[in-house]
């Protein structure tokens, strides 16, 4: 992967983190915590949206921060299922 592939990469996770973490009203703890939700978030979101449900859009840079968000959405409805307190 180039430098700059993973500048993208990087700058795309923030801003699906961040966009999931607004949309979600999770907590979110910053730039880092936005970044490692985001791209995981795109991949989950990659997987279930593109592959398992087959739906796909013609703009690359649409699909990624739609699945990004989808997978960040997901992934922090987990997270405070898991860190719910009783």
């Amino acid at each position: 992967m180039e430098i700059g592939q993973l500048i993208i990469t990087l700058l795309i996770g923030a801003v699906c983190g961040w966009l999931g973490s607004k949309i979600f009203k999770g907590s979110s703890s910053g730039l880092l915590w936005n970044i490692i939700i985001g791209i995981i978030g795109g991949f989950l979101g990659g997987w279930l949206v593109g592959g398992v449900l087959g739906l796909g859009f013609k703009n690359v840079w649409v699909s990624a921060i739609v699945y990004g968000v989808i997978g960040a959405i997901i992934l922090l409805w987990l997270w405070s299922l898991i860190t719910k307190k009783k």
